[in-house]
């Protein structure tokens, strides 16, 4: 099916026509001799030449409409003081020479009647023309508003016209130039769609490889770390070790002293590995904890217990300040070694103070129990 909502091209006739439609707007808009232009211009040209009239007796320049008002207000309220004692002084004129000439005309009551009459009369259609005038200046403003809103309005628009179609050139331009680059055969909307569908599968699966190897950087981090705070810590015991040595070596004037450590430490090595030992623990003056772990015997059945060594622990009891055995006691977390009834055994070699013996006959007993 057809997509209809095609793009619209940059080249096609139908843009040139809106293109020469809005050349000839900005045109006209341009070169139309507008009142609401040339009213500035105007009033600019009449208020310099007001000021120009006689600048001894100007009080400011004159550049707003404010100004002008506020001085138009001042010269009104002068007038209207002058015409008052004009018609003040005219008045006592006339009075004093009705009552000195002879000759004068007698003014009477219907005269002042009809005086009156034509006075309020005029003064009626004074006001009529004042009303009128003000609904016509009311009328005007807004107008002006409205007229300048539209002016204001159509000019944007020309601008926005202007803009766009400086934009359209350019991308023309734009677009010519591209073809220029990349002649043809060019790439399609179905290619570069498939493209596109394509480089994003290879982006996901870049992204999950991403964090797979973040991942594996923060573990190979977390283990480099812990190797250098063990590094660390044995750099500190080879440094305390060779201080020992040192401090060992200036006391001792017997060269034999290290070999001899040397032999006693390899000794002790091969008895832990000879009997199985793991650790020692002096808990107390008189209490030690021997740990041991012994591999599984081969006669007893496979299951998922008897794969790996038999850990227990024997807990050595002595009298205080001296080497006689008080008591004996043996734990395990295996389940083998807590069926095994050592009372006995413990109790025999408790009785004739054999340490030795009683961790021989525990190890036997394990080894032949199970």
């Amino acid at each position: 099916m057809a997509n209809t909502n095609t793009r619209p091209s940059l080249d096609n006739a139908e843009s040139n026509v809106h293109i020469d439609r809005a050349s000839t707007i900005i045109d006209k808009f341009s070169k139309t001799p507008l009142n609401i232009v040339q009213a500035k211009t105007n009033f600019e040209q009449k208020i310099s030449a007001f000021n120009d009239i006689d600048p001894a007796t100007a009080f400011t320049p004159r550049q707003h409409p404010s100004h002008i008002a506020n001085e138009v207000d001042a010269q009104i309220s002068f007038l209207r003081k002058l015409k008052f004692n004009y018609l003040e002084q005219n008045a006592k004129d006339k009075y004093i020479k009705t009552i000195v000439d002879d000759d004068s005309e007698i003014i009477t009551v219907d005269d002042n009647e009809a005086l009156r009459r034509s006075n309020e009369l005029k003064k009626a259609r004074l006001k009529d023309a004042k009303d009128r005038l003000s609904v016509r200046n009311k009328e005007v403003e807004e107008l002006a508003f409205d007229v300048e809103s539209k002016y204001r309005s159509a000019q944007s628009l020309t601008e926005e016209f202007g803009s766009l179609t400086s934009q359209i050139l350019d991308a023309r331009l734009a677009l010519s130039r591209l073809r220029t680059a990349h002649p043809l055969p060019r790439l399609s909307v179905a290619s570069a769609n498939a493209t596109l569908e394509l480089q994003t599968e290879q982006m996901a699966s870049l992204d999950a490889n991403l964090s797979e190897n973040v991942s594996q950087v923060e573990n190979v981090k977390v283990k480099v770390q812990d190797a250098a705070r063990d590094v660390e810590r044995l750099r500190v015991e080879r440094a305390a070790k060779e201080e020992e040595v040192r401090q060992t070596k200036a006391e001792e004037e017997d060269e034999r002293v290290v070999g001899l450590y040397d032999w006693y430490t390899a000794s002790l090595a091969l008895h832990r590995s000879l009997f199985s030992l793991v650790s020692t623990k002096s808990v107390t003056e008189n209490e030690l904890e021997l740990t041991y772990e012994i591999p599984p015997p081969t006669s007893s059945p496979s299951n998922s217990q008897s794969d790996g060594p038999i850990p227990f622990t024997v807990t050595l009891l002595f009298h205080p300040n001296t080497r006689t055995l008080a008591d004996a006691s043996v734990a395990s977390p295996d389940q083998r070694v807590s069926g095994l009834n050592l009372a006995d055994l413990i109790g025999s070699h408790v009785q004739s103070n054999d340490v030795l013996g009683l961790v021989r006959g525990i190890m036997a007993r394990m080894r032949s129990g199970m």
